[in-house]
This record gives structure tokens, C-alpha cells and sequence, in this order.
């Protein structure tokens, strides 16, 4: 009895495929050719990509339609005004956006002649066979037009022609180009539209994006939240579920750098869990027939919120999966102290994204660049932490010295790099830990070589944050304990425009880091808090939790055996741990300050 419930819903997992499926492989037929290409035939009895089942690529598919549909049905209007017609799109973006899915439904909709060409198929050992395939497939699309010839994966077939030694690809690449524009005038009737998608559109030869040849770039994305929700709501259409608005909503405020594939991911991966629950909960009775069993498990399997949010841990975004780490859980009330600390960044990172229509509402900018700075060991990396957590934001964390390489151009690329990957995957923090060693001042080193490398590194930071290209949802948190060592270009008004002193820790603040990390601790009666914070003047954070801990030490020391940590462990600990934020440090803070003419909050 439970192999024949596995049936049932191995059954009805098939027939939902295509609903968990971003993009579904069974919605067409594909016929594989001679030449290498691929056609894809569309069948009544099999159901048919539509734009209506592509979800948040609305401005996209209207594009793509208008170029595309109108030259193919209506050519009349072309010739009669003397226009000549578009002759090819490229859809360009990251991978599993939904490229390929939209020349499915091009396919399903269009009413033309659809062949669609992978372009390693197309390539052949044997001298001017590649060539001749191609030849081939526009002599076919011409006899048959209206045609469209799709070509996924373009860059491997025209790659920059300087940038490649064998003089096979460079002809390969010619031949399109004359295919496309050039010796082949009946080509231009614009009955035969070429339809391109890559995910490295600046691999491309160039003589290939210009107008005549590609006439329109449409850059599919990594959807926004509004997109993500119509993406969710569009899969899970014919999926029992229970979800509201509110539901749906939420979804797509966590799902931050989830493209649409990986929705398709969660959402196949939280309807495997609703299979697994049905199964384990609800046992089907013996006497029922197949049919009967599929219509009774069809009644039961309802996909939950907890299914949903369960398959988000399980899916990592894949616009992250290169710049993804592991950032420990902190949470504000796990940072003793710092209350206006914590309510400042909460202003400048979380507000600007939860309130935008207030910013708007005043005509304010939010602030593009924090700068934390005080002594070691007072939570500046724990506060950036806590502010990943709490947030929800992608969080991308650089270490200042993996930036440099010994190659030119290296340093300034990785720089330029990690806010390409923010700007991808925003609303996104990005954390640069001791920043005095990537920003230092210009012209300060005593290697010119290296002082060299580490001034066009600043100039691309600088350029990143406050250049022509404008950073949208994308917040810098930077933290030193060196201020004075920092460019000054980099400390003005939109860059860092917020610049917080982090101090040592007043008493009551001692007193809230003593509770937070004893609060696991069994204490003995003489051990009193506030005495403890009385007698960790000049102490940080980090020292206060080195105290602690040696603290315990100490009792185990005595007795591995013991229970509780008394004041006489304490003593020893004090011992042990001395304060080592000098009154030398806390002066150059206070002149800084005074002399940098820097508003310090």
C-alpha cells in the first residue's frame, strides 16, 4: 500500500511539473536537425509556454513583442513606409533570469517558423563544416518565412575576434556577421528576425551589436521585489495553497538575489516537502483505485508557509553563491551598550529600504556610506554584524588586503567587482573591515610601486561610491580603529556620510556586556555585576569578555569539578586581563575630532 501511495504522488508530481518548474522542459517539442539546430515544433496537446505564464518580466516580454511580432505578422507595414524592419534582439542577463523562457513563449506565440540553434551544436572539427551548418539553417529560415532563429549561449559562438588565436572562430564569426548583414540582400526583407541570449554580453564580438545586426539589447535582470512576488504568484497559480497577500509579499522581501529559476527551486523544493508531510501524515486506504487515490491525495496536498520558508533555507540565491559567507547570527540586544550607535545605523541602512516613501516624500537621498571608528575592540565588526542579521540585507563582507594583486589591473577590478555583485544582488551591505589599509592617503607609502597600486585602488573605491554610476540600495559600512590614516576624499558628504565614534563603554554599558556574557554563567553570591563594571574602567568589550572567560577558567583551574565562578576567580582574572586602550589613543580620537573639522555623531 504505501509503494502504490509513492505512485500516486510520484504521479502527481509529474503532472505538476511545469507549475514548480521555472522553466518547464515539456512544453514543447524539439526536433534535433542534420545541421546541428534545434526546431521546436508547438503541439495542441501539450501545453505551450505563453507570455501570461512568464511572471515579472512584463516590460521585457512588451519589448521583445514589440520588436519581434510586428515585422513577423504585419511586414506589409515595412515595405509599404519604406522602413526597414528589426532584424535582431539580444536578451542579456544572469543566468536563469528567464532568457530562454521568453523565446519559448516567442516560440509558442509568434505563429513563425522557430529554429533554435545552441551554439557548441553548431561548431564541427572539419574545416568549413561549421560554416556550411549555418549557411544551412538562414537558407531554411528564409524558405520558410516568417522565421525566427534563436541562438542560446551567443557568446560561444561569436566571441571578440581580437581576443582569440584560432582562425577557425574568426570565421565562424565572420560568416554570421555576413549572414546577418552583408553579402545575403534578400536577408533584409525582415521576414528572418535573429533572436540572441547570453550572460556575457561584453564577450561579444562588437561588430555584432550594432544596429542592422542586433538592433535592440534587453537586459533581463535579477528581478526586484514587486518582481519577485508577480514570479512567485505566477508559479504557484495552479498550486493549492493557503498563502494571502501579506504571504506573498513576505516571500519576496526575504528572497533578496533570488532570480527566477531559483524561485522556480523554492517552489518545486516546498511542494517536495508538502509530498513528504502528505505522506507521512495521511495513509490511503487500500480499496481505492488508482484514480481515486490521485483524487484524494489531490485534496490533501496543500503547499504551507512553513513549506515555503523551509525551501528558502534550502535554495541559496544564485546571484550570491559566489560572494555568500556565513555570518554568525548577532542580534542588537547580543551588544551591550550602544544604544545610539544601534539607533543610527538602524536609520541610515534599515529606514531608507522599510520607508522609502518618506525619503521620496521629503526629497532627501539616503545616506550612501557609514564610517565606524574608535578603539580596538569595542564592536565595531560585531555592531556590522548585528546590522546583517537584523536587516535581512545580502551582506558582503571585504577584506581590505585580498583586494591587491601583483597583476595591473587586478586590484582595480576586484574593487569594481564587488559592487557589480552588490548592485546585482541589492538591497545589500557592503563591509569593508579596516578600511585604513585599502584607503589609505595617497601618496603616503614609501614604495612607490605600492603606493602606486594602493592610489588607483582608492581612485576605483572613490569612483564606485560617487560616480557616474550610481549606487541604488546599496549601503558601504566601514570600520577602523585608525582615522587619521584614511584619504580625506573618501570622509566627504556622499561617500561616508555618516561617521560614528564608537568609545569605550560607560558604566552602565559595562554592566549590560557583564550580564550578557554571564548570563549562561552560574555565579557565585559574592559575585556582584556592578562592582565588576566599576572596576573595568578604561576596559573594552572584547577585554570585558576576555575577563569573563578567563574568569571561568580560573574556576576550573581550581576544580574541574566546579559549579559556579566566585569573586576570588574574578580577582585572579583582573590579574590576567589589563586594559589596553592607552590615554594616548583616546587623545588622538578627541584631536582628530577637533581637527579634522569631521562631524562625529
Amino acid at each position: 500500500m504505501e509503494h502504490q501511495t509513492q505512485s500516486c504522488l510520484q504521479s502527481e508530481l509529474e503532472r505538476n511539473q511545469s507549475v514548480f518548474y521555472y522553466i518547464s522542459p515539456e512544453e514543447t517539442h524539439l526536433t534535433i536537425h542534420a545541421h546541428g539546430a534545434r526546431q521546436i515544433e508547438r503541439s495542441e496537446s501539450r501545453r505551450k509556454v505563453t507570455f501570461e505564464s512568464i511572471g515579472g518580466l512584463q516590460k521585457q516580454v512588451a519589448l521583445v513583442r514589440e520588436m519581434i511580432e510586428l515585422p513577423v505578422k504585419h511586414p506589409e507595414m515595412f515595405t509599404n513606409y519604406g522602413i526597414q524592419p528589426p532584424r535582431g534582439v539580444l536578451l542579456h542577463g544572469p543566468s536563469g533570469t528567464g532568457k530562454t523562457l521568453i523565446a519559448q513563449a516567442v516560440a509558442g506565440e509568434s505563429g513563425a517558423h522557430f529554429i533554435c540553434i545552441n551554439g557548441p551544436d553548431v561548431l564541427s572539427r572539419y574545416y568549413g563544416e561549421s560554416e556550411a551548418r549555418l549557411r544551412d539553417i538562414f537558407r531554411e529560415a528564409r524558405e520558410r518565412a516568417p522565421s525566427i532563429v534563436f541562438i542560446d549561449e551567443l557568446d560561444a559562438l561569436c566571441p571578440k575576434r581580437d581576443k582569440v588565436q584560432n582562425e577557425f572562430e574568426k570565421r565562424v564569426v565572420a560568416t554570421l556577421l555576413t549572414l546577418m548583414d552583408g553579402a545575403n540582400t534578400r536577408f533584409s526583407s525582415g521576414h528572418v528576425i535573429v533572436l540572441a541570449a547570453t550572460n556575457r554580453p561584453d564577450a561579444l564580438d562588437p561588430a555584432l551589436r550594432r544596429p542592422g545586426r542586433l538592433d535592440r539589447e534587453i537586459e533581463i535582470g535579477i528581478p526586484n521585489a514587486s518582481d519577485r512576488e508577480d514570479i512567485l504568484r505566477t508559479l504557484l497559480r495552479s498550486v493549492p495553497h493557503n498563502f494571502t497577500d501579506e504571504n506573498f509579499t513576505s516571500f519576496a522581501e526575504m528572497a533578496h538575489g533570488y532570480v527566477g529559476a531559483d524561485l522556480a527551486a523554492v517552489c518545486k523544493e516546498a511542494g517536495l516537502m508538502s509530498f513528504k508531510r502528505c505522506l507521512a501524515e495521511h495513509e490511503l486506504p487500500s480499496s481505492l483505485d488508482d484514480r481515486a487515490r490521485e483524487e484524494t491525495l489531490k485534496e490533501r496536498l496543500l503547499v504551507t508557509k512553513e513549506d515555503v520558508v523551509a525551501a528558502f533555507i534550502q535554495v541559496r540565491p544564485s546571484a550570491m553563491r559566489e560572494v555568500a559567507i556565513d555570518v554568525p547570527k548577532v542580534r542588537w540586544d547580543d551588544i551591550g551598550g550602544n544604544a545610539v550607535i544601534k539607533q543610527k545605523l538602524k536609520q541610515a541602512v534599515e529606514w531608507p529600504l522599510k520607508h522609502p516613501e518618506a525619503f521620496q516624500r521629503l526629497g532627501i537621498r539616503p545616506p550612501q556610506g557609514i564610517l565606524m571608528y574608535g578603539p580596538p575592540g569595542c564592536s565595531k565588526t560585531l555592531v556590522a554584524r548585528a546590522l546583517a542579521t537584523e536587516s535581512g540585507l545580502n551582506f558582503l563582507a571585504v577584506k581590505g588586503p585580498e583586494l591587491f594583486s601583483k597583476w595591473v589591473g587586478e586590484s582595480e577590478r576586484a574593487v569594481r567587482q564587488v559592487f557589480q555583485k552588490a548592485r546585482a544582488v541589492a538591497p545589500s551591505i557592503v563591509f569593508f573591515d579596516e578600511i585604513d589599509a585599502l584607503a589609505a592617503r595617497r601618496g603616503s607609502g614609501e614604495d612607490d610601486g605600492a603606493s602606486s597600486v594602493s592610489d588607483r585602488v582608492l581612485t576605483q573605491l572613490l569612483t564606485e561610491l560617487d560616480g557616474v554610476e550610481t549606487l541604488k540600495d546599496v549601503v558601504m559600512v566601514a570600520a577602523t580603529n585608525r582615522p587619521d590614516m584614511i584619504d580625506k576624499a573618501l570622509l566627504r558628504p556622499g561617500r561616508i556620510d555618516r561617521i560614528i565614534y564608537v568609545p569605550l563603554p560607560d558604566k552602565d554599558a559595562r554592566e549590560e556586556i557583564f550580564r550578557i556574557h554571564l548570563s549562561k554563567t552560574p555565579l557565585g553570591a559574592d559575585v556582584v555585576i556592578e562592582d565588576l563594571a566599576q572596576k573595568t574602567e578604561m576596559f573594552s568589550g572584547a577585554e570585558i569578555s576576555a575577563l569573563c572567560r578567563e574568569a571561568a577558567i580560573m574556576a576550573l583551574q581550581e576544580n574541574i569539578e566546579s559549579s559556579e565562578v566566585c569573586r576570588r576567580h574574578f580577582d585572579k582574572a583582573f590579574m590576567a586581563v589589563k586594559p589596553r586602550t592607552s590615554k594616548e589613543l583616546i587623545e588622538l580620537y578627541r584631536k582628530y575630532q577637533s581637527e579634522s573639522g569631521v562631524h562625529s555623531i
